[in-house]
């Protein structure tokens, strides 16, 4: 009886010992690393800078991040109720970690011998993405969700929490919050999702590569269909309505919102100020920065200094090729596969001669397309080009013309500036034949005067 009862002791001594190694654990090296109660209040999203002309077209967009943060009153029901289906059904229940589920994610990753099932909560994913090192995979790292969990939930409402969520969960495709995957995945508003469509976003989060409906869409059906069928077991939706949405294909598509005017140096101008003045907050506070650049200008002036730059550079004679494929060398790739070295610059594009004729030269595009060249195409060369091309020559097209035209980049370059009479506004600028060959800007950074043109002036 005696030994039973020193066994006993020495047992509550021993668990009571790896109870306070494990309070002061968490107590000096887990709790310090937290953040404060008032950095949990003031966390902010972010949102790239965008650059506008003066009649709103987007002119350019700097960030890592994609992201239209929404309020949580004007997110859908469906796709609220589709979230939590998916990854934390008793959200409104628990106190930011679902005991519940910690045992039953204990109990199949036991019976597995495996990690099959996670048990982080909503609360415990905002914590992490907004807080922790998403690369760090360690015990202490989960120890810091748990914690900060608690935190959240006594510091912010439920709504807030799920708002914070929807904003902020990465999802595939450098889109972070779910009105920004819309948008990419499927080129709609929130509002404007089907229900198919809203649980193929739902099932993203689990694993953003493995469930991307544009790189695996075998895999985001299987999810989205677990999605669905989670909303008909909660009775979410009904019978048909789920069948409906089961039977929908997936038709996500790579949607990026296009550049609507191209004034790349204006872009860089901007990009520039707003680093020295805000510094890299530029790039995530979501500054809209709107300028004098008029978009029909600006069009005109990118189309005006392109077409005389080339004109200039052709009167001086044809280069020849800018490179050769030669699809009988060991190893080498498709033509297609090959060209992807080759840049467009300016509008022309980069094309393999494929067959030469004395009245055609036929050219494969990077898009796969053949095109044709006629001898007006080449014209401006004085010279038989068709006896001086061979199949495998890599030259530049213009395609922009109707039918294609032999084209070349120009050595020569220039700028031009378009200003506003009245205050000196700039309407149009653009300091090259193409920014993304060479960034700098001549009609900043060149301090060339300008010549007798500008005397009437």
């Amino acid at each position: 009886m005696k030994k039973s009862i020193q066994n006993s002791f020495w047992a509550l001594f021993a668990l009571l010992s790896v109870s306070a190694v494990a309070a002061g654990f968490v107590f000096f090296t887990v709790i310090p690393g937290l953040p404060s109660i008032e950095a949990i209040r003031q966390m902010e999203l972010t949102i790239p800078l965008r650059v506008y002309t003066i009649d709103g077209r987007l002119i350019a967009e700097f960030g890592d991040q994609r992201r239209n943060p929404v309020p949580i009153e004007e997110a859908p029901d469906l796709l609220i109720k589709a979230v939590l289906s998916a990854e934390d059904d008793r959200f409104f229940q628990h106190h930011g970690v679902d005991f519940g589920g910690v045992i039953r994610a204990l109990i199949a990753n036991l019976q597995s011998g495996d990690i099959v099932q996670g048990f982080s909560t909503v609360t415990m994913q905002v914590a992490g993405n907004y807080f922790l090192d998403r690369r760090e995979k360690t015990y202490t790292r989960k120890l810091k969700e748990v914690l900060l969990a608690f935190n959240l939930e006594r510091e912010l409402r439920k709504q807030e929490i799920l708002e914070l969520y929807l904003n902020k969960i990465f999802l595939g495709q450098r889109a972070y919050g779910f009105a920004a995957a819309a948008s990419v995945y499927f080129n709609k508003t929130l509002n404007d999702l089907s229900l198919a469509e809203i649980a193929t976003l739902a099932g993203v989060p689990k694993a953003p590569s493995a469930k991307n409906p544009i790189s695996n869409p075998d895999g985001a059906r299987v999810r989205r269909d677990y999605v669905l069928k989670r909303m008909r077991a909660l009775q979410h939706i009904s019978e048909d309505v789920y069948l409906a949405a089961k039977n929908a294909p997936v038709t996500a598509a790579q949607h990026i919102r296009p550049v609507e005017t191209e004034a790349t140096y204006v872009a860089e101008m901007v990009r520039s100020y707003m680093v020295e003045n805000y510094g890299k907050t530029a790039y995530t506070k979501g500054y809209r920065v709107y300028t004098t650049i008029n978009s029909n200008n600006q069009t005109a002036a990118n189309r005006a200094l392109r077409r005389g730059l080339i004109a200039y550079d052709q009167r001086h004679g044809f280069r020849g090729p800018v490179g050769f494929l030669d699809p009988d060398a060991e190893g080498s790739l498709s033509p297609v596969a090959s060209l992807q070295q080759y840049a467009s610059i300016g509008g022309l594009q980069p094309a393999v001669v494929s067959e030469v004729s004395s009245d055609s030269i036929d050219v494969l595009l990077s898009s796969g397309d053949i095109a044709q060249i006629y001898p007006a195409g080449w014209k401006w060369t004085t010279r038989r080009i068709s006896s001086e091309l061979r199949t495998g020559d890599v030259v530049y097209v213009n395609m922009k013309t109707g039918t294609a035209q032999l084209a070349q980049i120009p050595e020569v370059q220039g700028a031009i500036v378009s200003l506003d009479p009245t205050d000196g506004a700039l309407l149009a600028l653009t300091g090259g034949f193409d920014f993304y060959t060479g960034k700098f800007n001549r009609a900043t950074q060149a301090r060339r005067q300008p010549g007798s043109n500008i005397k009437p002036f």
